[in-house]
C-alpha cells in the first residue's frame, strides 16, 4: 500500500485486485479471491539486536524478539558550533546512552534461516525486439527495376539521427520524440526519466522504479559519500516516498532527498556527529518540502496548508565503525549480516496508526495490522504535518553486513526482517547495485502495486574517494 495521510475509516481492499470490500465479505466480488486465505501480517518487531544478542526467552508468546527502542539523544539547537569528532571517538549508543554491547558471536540454532537462504534472481521477462510499426512515408526503396517502391523498414534502414537535443524512440529506435513525449513515427509513449532510475557510487547503490500499477514514480533517492575530518569515509543514502494523497508528491520526495543529502554532505566533513547531522538533515528536508506548499490554500493564521506536498524519509550514514539511521514516516531500514546464521533486524519503527496502537498496548500486532487504518501514516514531512519529530538511532555492528534502505513499495513484499534477508542476495556486500536491482525485481514480481525504491549500503564503509550522485 502506498503511504497515505491519516484519514477516516475506509473499506478494506482485495489483496489480489484492490477492489473495495464490504465488511464481512468472504470472497472478492470482482475477482472471486478467497479472503479467508489472506495470511496475518508477520510478527515483526523493530530491534537493535544487530550485534548477535538474542531475544529474552521469557517474552510473551505473541511478541517477536525485541528490545527497548533507542531514543535519539537531545540535539543541541544552540548556535555553538558542533564539536569535532573523529571516527574512533564516535561510540554506538542505546536508548540510555550506554555503549551497545559487543558479545562474542553467539550461535542462534533457533534462527529459522540457519542455512544461507538462496538469492533472488533479477529475471523479469525481456521486452520484445519487434513492434508493429508504420514506416515513415519519406523513406522507400525499390524492390526491383520497374517494380513499385516499398517503404523502408525503420528498424533496419539507415535513417538520419535526430537533431541536436532531440531524442530517439526507445520502441522503434528511429523516430523522433515530440515535446509531448510520444514518437512521431510509431506513436509509442516514451518512459519518463523517473520511471526507472539507477545510481551506483562505489560502496552504495540505489534503484527506483515506477512499479506496475502507478502512472508515475513518486519516490526519490540521493546517494553520496564524503570524508570525515580524520580522512575516514562516510557513505550516505536517502530514500523518500511521496504521500500519494497529497498534491505534487513527486516534487516533495525529490526536494526532500536532495536537501537531506546536501545537508549531510556539508555537516559530516566539519566533524558534526553523524547522529546530529542526520537530525539536522531531516529538518532541512522538511523545510524544503514546506517551501513547496501554496500559501493561498491556508485557512486562517493557525490552519495548516491544505493538502500540501508531503513525503516520508529514511536515511543511513555508514562509516568504518558506525551506522546511523534517521527517519520520519513508514519508509524503513533493515540490517542484513553477511553471515546469514546471524540474525537480521529492522532498524526503524513506523510512524503509522498500527504501530501506535501496538505501542500503546491497545491492540496486538495481528489485530492492528488487520485493520484498514493500519498503514495510515502518523508522521511525514510537509507543511500540514502536525509536528516534526525526526527519529535517529546509532548502531555499532560487530560484524560485516549490508543496510537496506527502502520505501514500502519493497517492504510490503518482505515485511519481516527474516523475509528481507531472504530476498537480499548473498553477495550483496560485494555487488550493491545488483542487489538493489534484485530487490526491486522482488517487489515487481510480487505485484508491483506501489512505486519501489531501495538503496543498499555495505558495512563497514570501505575506504574510497568521495563523490555524490
Amino acid at each position: 500500500m502506498m503511504s497515505q495521510m491519516p484519514q477516516p475509516t475506509a473499506l478494506s481492499r482485495c489483496p489480489s485486485c484492490e477492489e473495495p470490500l464490504e465488511a464481512g465479505d468472504r470472497f472478492c466480488g470482482a475477482c472471486g479471491y478467497d479472503l479467508s486465505t489472506v495470511p496475518e501480517p508477520p510478527q515483526d518487531h523493530p530491534t537493535i539486536a544487530i550485534n548477535g544478542v538474542g531475544a529474552d526467552a521469557s517474552a510473551p508468546a505473541r511478541a517477536a524478539p525485541s528490545v527497548d527502542w533507542p531514543v535519539a539523544p537531545e540535539v543541541d539547537t544552540s548556535d555553538v558550533p558542533a564539536p569535532v569528532h573523529h571516527a574512533a571517538d564516535i561510540r554506538g549508543t542505546d536508548s540510555g546512552g550506554s555503549e551497545l554491547p559487543h558479545p562474542e558471536h553467539p550461535e542462534h540454532p533457533e534462527h529459522p534461516h540457519g542455512d544461507s537462504p538462496p538469492g533472488v534472481r533479477f529475471d523479469r521477462p525481456p521486452e520484445p525486439d519487434e513492434y508493429p510499426l508504420a514506416p515513415p512515408a519519406a523513406e522507400s526503396v525499390a524492390a526491383a527495376p520497374g517494380a513499385p517502391a516499398v517503404p523502408a523498414d525503420p528498424r533496419t534502414a539507415d535513417l538520419p539521427a535526430p537533431p541536436a537535443g532531440g531524442r530517439t524512440c526507445v520502441a522503434c529506435r528511429s523516430g523522433q520524440v515530440d515535446t509531448d513525449g510520444y514518437c512521431e513515427n510509431c506513436g509509442h509513449a516514451q518512459p519518463r526519466e523517473r520511471d526507472h532510475m539507477e545510481k551506483e557510487l562505489g560502496a552504495v547503490a540505489a534503484v527506483s522504479d515506477r512499479g506496475l500499477r502507478h502512472h508515475r514514480n513518486e519516490d526519490a533517492f540521493a546517494i553520496s559519500s564524503t570524508a570525515l575530518p580524520d580522512g575516514s569515509p562516510a557513505v550516505v543514502a536517502i530514500v523518500c516516498d511521496g504521500v500519494s494523497s497529497a498534491t505534487r508528491p513527486d516534487e516533495a520526495s525529490l526536494a526532500a532527498s536532495r536537501a537531506a543529502s546536501e545537508s549531510l554532505m556539508a555537516a559530516l566533513p566539519l566533524g558534526t556527529h553523524p547522529q546530529q547531522a542526520m537530525h539536522e538533515a531531516i529538518v532541512s528536508a522538511a523545510e524544503a518540502v514546506n517551501a513547496l506548499a501554496d500559501p493561498s490554500t491556508a485557512q486562517g493564521d493557525h490552519a495548516p496548508h491544505v493538502n500540501a506536498p508531503a513525503c516520508t524519509i529514511v536515511g543511513a550514514v555508514v562509516t568504518p565503525a558506525l551506522l546511523i539511521i534517521g527517519w520520519v514516516g513508514d519508509s524503513r531500514a533493515y540490517w542484513v549480516p553477511v553471515d546469514r546464521t546471524s540474525l537480521p533486524a529492522r532498524l526503524t519503527e513506523d510512524d503509522s496508526w498500527a504501530a501506535q496502537m501496538v505501542a500503546a498496548g491497545l491492540m496486538n500486532e495481528a489485530e492492528a495490522y488487520a485493520d484498514e487504518r493500519a498503514h495510515a501514516i502518523t508522521g511525514w514531512l510537509g507543511a500540514d504535518a502536525y509536528e516534526l519529530e525526526p527519529h535517529t538511532a546509532s548502531f555499532k555492528p560487530d560484524r560485516p553486513g549490508v543496510v537496506v534502505v527502502c520505501t514500502d513499495g519493497l517492504w510490503n513484499y518482505a515485511e519481516a526482517a527474516e523475509d528481507m534477508a531472504g530476498a537480499v542476495p548473498l553477495d550483496a556486500a560485494e555487488r550493491p547495485l545488483h542487489s538493489a536491482q534484485v530487490l526491486v525485481g522482488h517487489a515487481l514480481d510480487g505485484g508491483g502495486h506501489d512505486n519501489v525504491t531501495v538503496a543498499v549500503l555495505p558495512f563497514p564503509a570501505p575506504v574510497q574517494g568521495a563523490g555524490s550522485a
